[in-house]
């Protein structure tokens, strides 16, 4: 007998926020298929949410569909979505060429007894509080981390940047996809955080770090960080999963 499957417990909602029309922002928490992800679309209405959405349709038959790859590990699971939604998506810009440029970031996380990996594309992000210690798990794929990374400008810098939403690596914006892969143990206790960037422009970590350590269900919490973030102006759509390792 391997490691016993640890329970997870996981919610989700996405929010239009208070100034788009449009919903480019999607997301699943599927504990049952052992796999989260959050996707936001890009490249103008109609295409954005194209995008996501063949994001999220690819990742459920992968990892749930009767063909679904169940035999093969996690992580390739995980780069194999990456792969086969880049592809739907650049197929589909060559059958409608006014959707050219669309693409969406990504953040799919997969859970098998007691790992997880988790596939990343462009700024949303993941955290993990562990312990009441929230950490970014992710590096934004923007202009402004690169900058940051090459220490011409300050973190502080970067989040009042003009560019701040220029972002350099996304599905569907390459030939050939490259998501980071991020593998770790989790351990009961844990609490993750899947989240459109929707979120984190308008929301300190340290506010983010606050509401996550209450006491309260992860419904509670997710509305609570979604009012945060329309407090603050709501300006992109938002979205936030939870899931909680117990």
């Amino acid at each position: 007998m391997g490691a016993a499957m640890h329970q997870i417990v996981s919610f989700g909602k996405t929010d239009q926020g208070l100034v788009r029309t449009n919903n480019e922002d999607v997301f699943l928490a599927k504990p049952e298929h052992g796999f989260f992800l959050v996707a936001d679309g890009m490249g103008g209405a109609a295409a954005g949410e194209l995008a996501s959405q063949i994001f999220m349709e690819t990742a459920l038959e992968l990892f749930s569909g009767a063909g679904s790859l169940l035999d093969l590990d996690l992580a390739e699971r995980v780069q194999r979505t990456f792969g086969s939604a880049n592809e739907r998506i650049i197929t589909h810009t060559q059958e409608v060429p006014a959707h050219g440029g669309m693409g969406c970031t990504a953040e799919l996380m997969a859970v098998s007894k007691d790992r997880f990996v988790l596939g990343h594309m462009g700024d949303s992000r993941t955290y993990r509080l562990t312990n009441g210690n929230l950490k970014q798990l992710t590096q934004d794929h923007s202009l402004v981390q690169e900058q940051v990374n090459n220490g011409l400008i300050t973190p502080a810098e970067a989040t009042r940047h003009p560019l701040r939403n220029v972002i350099l690596r996304a599905v569907g914006l390459e030939a050939v996809p490259a998501p980071d892969l991020i593998q770790d143990d989790m351990a009961p206790g844990d609490l993750f955080l899947l989240c459109s960037d929707g979120l984190t422009d308008l929301v300190a970590d340290a506010a983010i770090q606050g509401i996550l350590q209450k006491d309260a269900d992860l419904a509670k919490k997710t509305d609570e960080l979604i009012e945060l973030a329309k407090a603050g102006g709501g300006k992109d759509n938002i979205t936030v999963v939870l899931i909680e390792v117990t």
